[in-house]
């Protein structure tokens, strides 16, 4: 079907001439004010071009570094499922795709109703559930389990991934010594780290620190995957009124002069190597000092990373399926549509935060069940309508005439499955839904999640695979 046959619904906010004055604007930023960085080597990096150094850590980056490194960056980055090549989120364009969030301190209990500290027996339920649904396109950790301990806590986290799911794993970790063992584990189950390098099933999250700082940890994970040539969103977390400018297209800038900063310590350790566009844009609420995430402002946000990033041609990175509720309701429902169709009309390529609550604080898996059904609801909206001669049905319509009725329609027939059908959302009348026990939406939602907890199976690893994982681990 031509693109010209079909009418997408899409959501846009800036001009090309508006995405050059964020440009320029951070451009300014690096070339006036500069980034300090505190990594050896990405000084050492940076003394071989024309960057100036001063102070020992106070690095000013000309423009023509900045856009060097730009054209270096490869506009597509392809997250495979475990063990294979079958691709599983494409981070390119438009293409949408949705994962939770990561290492919250408390979980919701579906059977109890309880806020809790998490446990692993509470992580592997929440990644069965992400596992089962078809809506998630891959995982990140969701909680901080209690009964862990703290040695190679994010190592043994990523392990417990591996295991009960074949969707991508966005991992977040402590060092570069965590990456390299992660990496490690993910190259077990690839057959090799060259398969992992072409078919990469992990991406690493980590972060700048705002306003303008390149720590030596952060920065010596960015240059491990850049060395590596595994896919990384190394996205800054400006706090507009707190950390960054209150005003949008002040925190907007300035977590764009940080994301151009790191991608050029990344792209000189290795040109052409993944990069993913993010930035985590808050705004502190001044009532609470929170980070807020159930905002017009931070959807605002997402729109304007998404452009930015899709200006330079890089992936992006955003957030939907969140809410600063502390519990699964009428709010953390209204947060979750919001969101996920602003990031599916604007087009953030991979979408993390999905069952976050508490401004993420608390984990929620009867919120990754109920966003799921919401993602699957706003994809068909935006699909859009097709306008080819099929659609049009004239033929339909001529042999219906006047006065006549389609529910015989050989043309019905051939296209009413296309139409959505809720998985969660009940459709019937009074009478039927009494008789079936008056279930409001919160019951069916919680019945569903612990149904998929008590009931899926996902796809195990292999015993040789899961013992040099075993090795990786104790090594470490």
């Amino acid at each position: 079907m031509s693109s010209d046959a079909m009418a997408i619904p899409r959501l846009s906010m800036f001009s090309q001439e508006q995405c050059e004055t964020v440009h320029r604007a951070s451009l300014e930023i690096l070339r006036r004010t500069g980034v300090r960085i505190y990594h050896p080597e990405a000084l050492e990096l940076l003394r071989q071009t024309d960057a100036i150094i001063t102070d020992d850590s106070l690095v000013k980056l000309p423009p023509g570094l900045v856009e060097w490194a730009l054209r270096q960056a490869p506009s597509r980055v392809s997250l495979c499922r475990r063990g294979s090549s079958d691709l599983a989120a494409p981070l390119e364009g438009r293409s949408v795709n949705f994962g939770t969030g990561s290492d919250c301190p408390n979980y919701l209990d579906p059977r109890s109703g309880e806020r809790r500290p998490f446990t692993m027996a509470d992580v592997t339920a929440c990644v069965h559930v992400v596992d089962a649904l078809p809506q998630l396109d891959f995982c990140m950790s969701m909680g901080i389990p209690s009964d862990l301990g703290r040695a190679n806590a994010y190592r043994q986290q990523f392990a417990l991934l591996l295991e009960h799911t074949t969707k991508p794993v966005v991992f977040v970790c402590d060092d570069s010594a965590d990456c390299e063992a992660i990496a490690a584990m993910a190259a077990a189950v690839a057959g090799g780290m060259e398969q992992l390098r072409l078919n990469p099933t992990l991406l690493l999250y980590s972060e700048p620190s705002t306003p303008l700082k390149h720590t030596e940890t952060a920065t010596d994970k960015l240059l491990y995957m850049a060395e590596q040539a595994l896919p990384i969103v190394h996205s800054p977390a400006p706090m507009m009124g707190g950390t960054a400018p209150v005003t949008l297209a002040g925190g907007l800038t300035l977590g764009n002069a940080e994301i151009l900063s790191s991608l050029v310590m990344h792209q000189l350790k290795r040109p052409g190597a993944p990069f993913v566009y993010g930035s985590g844009l808050h705004h502190m609420d001044m009532k609470t000092t929170i980070s807020v995430y159930g905002a017009p402002e931070f959807q605002l946000a997402r729109v304007a990373v998404a452009e930015i990033g899709r200006f330079y041609g890089l992936p992006t990175w955003g957030y939907a399926g969140h809410s600063d509720s502390c519990a699964m309701d009428e709010q953390a429902a209204a947060d979750a549509a919001f969101s996920v169709l602003v990031a599916l009309l604007a087009g953030n390529n991979l979408v993390h935060d999905v069952g976050y609550l508490e401004a993420g604080l608390t984990t929620s898996p009867e919120m990754i069940v109920f966003t799921a059904e919401m993602i699957s609801m706003m994809r068909t909206f935006q699909t859009g309508v097709s306008l080819d001669a099929e659609s049009l049905a004239l033929e339909a319509i001529h042999q219906a005439g006047p006065g006549g009725d389609f529910l015989t329609s050989r043309h019905t027939l051939k296209h009413f499955r296309e139409l959505w059908q809720p998985a969660l959302l009940d459709r019937r009348r009074a009478a039927d839904w009494v008789a079936d026990g008056s279930k409001r939406l919160g019951q069916r939602l919680r019945e569903k999640t612990i149904e998929i907890i008590e009931t899926h199976k996902p796809e195990p690893l292999s015993g040789s695979v899961r013992d040099e994982i075993t090795y990786i681990l104790k090594a470490g």
